[in-house]
């Protein structure tokens, strides 16, 4: 294993500019939390931000012993996992989206390690064969509020964590309280397995048995709910440095 920090990749997420310059800047522009390198840092490695040029994608991915896929208020084009419609919550930044689903999927055929955080989770279940909930108020009528009303550094419920899985390794956990910042949500997890769920049935992480280490929870770890959040992160930079 190597001494120095393993290099992790963390996407970004972009915005388009304001014309009134009410925005961070008149022209387009990226942007992450601060947590987010934070929790990174804090577990060993050293995080560096990628763009979304979906050209560079194998390149970038060559200089990598990790990757992370963040979350965004934006949806994944239901096309991409064979939906007829989209419902009308559904946003979409189709540029990152591209770059991400590039990142992913060649880093999962290199196996390179990967955690999707939140919007991240969803998109690997869908580079993973599977499908998304698209809005979880319709589709599950009675479903806890998953966009929680309080702040998103609070817990908003608890998940069960699988027994046996990748997830209740890493943590050391059945459960755990989480915050919850989504409105979508995986149906189906493809080539994926459930590995937890929320009290209402809503899958809350997926992981992919054939891969050394690749994982994605719905919540948000970098806020360190739970001593299980912290734990997440260092089993990545674990894996990414011993590559």
């Amino acid at each position: 294993m190597s001494m120095s920090r393993p290099l992790i990749g963390v996407t970004l997420d972009s915005e388009p500019g304001a014309p009134d310059g009410g925005a961070y800047s008149r022209f387009p522009w990226y942007a992450l939390r601060r947590n987010y390198m934070d929790a990174i840092a804090d577990a060993g490695g050293i995080p560096v931000a990628l763009s979304h040029r979906q050209d560079l994608a194998a390149e970038t991915l060559e200089r990598l012993d990790g990757l992370v896929v963040t979350g965004g208020a934006f949806d994944v084009d239901p096309a991409l996992y064979g939906a007829a419609t989209r419902h009308d919550s559904v946003t979409l930044k189709s540029g990152r989206t591209r770059a991400e689903l590039a990142l992913l999927r060649l880093a999962i055929a290199r196996d390179l390690p990967v955690l999707g955080i939140c919007g991240g989770q969803q998109l690997l279940a869908v580079c993973l064969g599977g499908t998304l909930i698209q809005h979880i108020p319709d589709a599950l009528p009675g479903a806890l509020a998953h966009e929680q009303p309080n702040p998103r550094d609070q817990p908003g419920h608890e998940v069960a964590i699988v027994p046996g899985t990748l997830l209740a390794r890493v943590t050391g956990a059945e459960r755990m309280a989480v915050n919850s910042a989504h409105h979508q949500a995986v149906r189906t997890p493809g080539r994926a397995v459930v590995c937890a769920t929320a009290p209402d049935g809503v899958v809350e992480a997926i992981e992919y048995p054939g891969h050394p280490f690749c994982l994605g929870v719905q919540w948000h770890p970098e806020f360190a709910i739970s001593m299980g959040d912290g734990r997440i992160f260092s089993a990545l930079i674990d894996a990414s440095g011993s590559r």
